[in-house]
């Protein structure tokens, strides 16, 4: 069997890291999600809370109103001043995610996963896209908040998730050409969206 790598990309509230949960269960396949960066720090050597803490930073910060940075594969090496930037964090996590890519199917949530294998002939991406108020019943489930508080959560998670992806791909996160299938969550469930998901797979990799 070759390896394949499904990525998904998600609106909060949606269900996209449970639905990648689930997936990745039902194929007997690895889950990376916030274990990227722990991975990141073992190859890199940058301690891991820098990967941690730049992960927060850059949700309250104007850093994507500044300039853009895409990515292009590079490494900044350790002796340079910006080898612990945030652009060079990403850039190991995305060292990782290729990694992965060549070396085991996997299911891979978020982190531009779809950008930066957008060259792997063995990826399947995905971007799981729900109504607001589907959002917002998914999120009130996890959260304790008034619902107008809650809808500013998720609008401003939803902002910085598509203001991480421009910044580092140059492209817009909820454009469906980024993809190659987008799944409504709350028309189909979680099970569905899993088996619509493994039955994209079976026709765009039938040697699997």
């Amino acid at each position: 069997m070759n390896n394949v790598v499904i990525t998904i990309a998600r609106q909060y509230g949606s269900g996209g890291r449970t639905i990648g949960e689930m997936l990745a269960k039902k194929l007997n396949v690895h889950y990376y999600d916030k274990e990227l960066m722990k991975l990141a720090s073992d190859d890199s050597g940058i301690n891991e809370a820098l990967f941690v803490n730049a992960d927060e930073k850059v949700k309250n910060t104007s850093l994507f109103h500044i300039a853009r940075k895409e990515y292009h594969g590079e490494l900044i090496p350790p002796e340079s001043d910006d080898f612990t930037s945030t652009n060079n964090l990403f850039n190991y996590q995305a060292k990782i995610i290729r990694d992965l890519a060549k070396e085991e199917s996997c299911v891979i949530i978020g982190r531009c996963a779809d950008y930066v294998l957008k060259d792997y002939p063995n990826v399947l991406s995905v971007f799981i896209h729900a109504p607001k108020e589907y959002c917002l019943e998914g999120a009130a489930k996890k959260h304790s908040m008034s619902p107008k508080e809650l809808e500013r959560f998720i609008n401003k998670t939803d902002k910085h998730r598509a203001e991480y992806y421009k910044y580092h791909t140059g492209r817009e996160w909820t454009d469906a050409r980024n993809y190659d299938l987008c799944l409504d969550s709350s028309k189909l469930g979680y099970e569905r969206c899993v088996d619509e998901i493994i039955s994209y797979m079976k026709v765009r990799f039938p040697e699997n």
